[in-house]
């Protein structure tokens, strides 16, 4: 067993293991940083597929912004450590969770999955098109999605002010 193999288990760990805490947890603030555990766990799944770039991404956006703007919700309302209770279709979504769950093994197992090392050439033109992921996305936003990406960020400003505004009232 590789280093590699040894990380990549450690981060599954870390992976599944938060995943449950951010379900099976009543406190969400709790909850939230298991979340943010689970964003960091699959970042290191982004390095160790050599996608440096897409894992920061994910360390900035989903560890850093989302995780924010949740942990601001949470700790707006009402009872933090209450959390959600059970209702009558807590039943439902077991029995639909599971049945997702055997379908997803049911997928994998069955599957036909051929790694890059069984195609000739293809190594190359993956190594190719990763090394070019940076400058495409960033020619995307900057030609294509400009006016989107303003807005966007115009309005996660909007609900930054907002979030702050509420809780400076208090």
């Amino acid at each position: 067993m590789t280093v590699l193999d040894v990380v990549f288990w450690a981060l599954a760990a870390v992976a599944i293991g938060s995943a449950l805490g951010v379900v099976f947890i009543r406190d969400l603030f709790r909850a939230a940083l298991f979340l943010v555990a689970a964003f960091l766990a699959m970042a290191g799944f982004f390095i160790i597929l050599g996608a440096e770039f897409l894992a920061v991404v994910q360390v900035l956006v989903y560890a850093g912004a989302i995780s924010i703007l949740i942990i601001f919700a949470i700790m707006m309302t009402g009872d933090v450590t209450r959390g959600n209770l059970a209702n009558r279709l807590s039943p439902l979504a077991l029995v639909t969770a599971a049945l997702l769950l055997v379908a997803l093994v049911f997928v994998a197992y069955q599957g036909g999955w051929r790694l890059l090392s069984d195609s000739p050439g293809v190594e190359a033109a993956h190594a190719q098109v990763l090394s070019q992921t940076p400058s495409y996305v960033g020619r995307l936003l900057v030609r294509e999605f400009l006016l989107p990406f303003e807005v966007v960020g115009t309005l996660l400003l909007a609900a930054l002010i907002g979030a702050i505004a509420l809780v400076r009232e208090q």
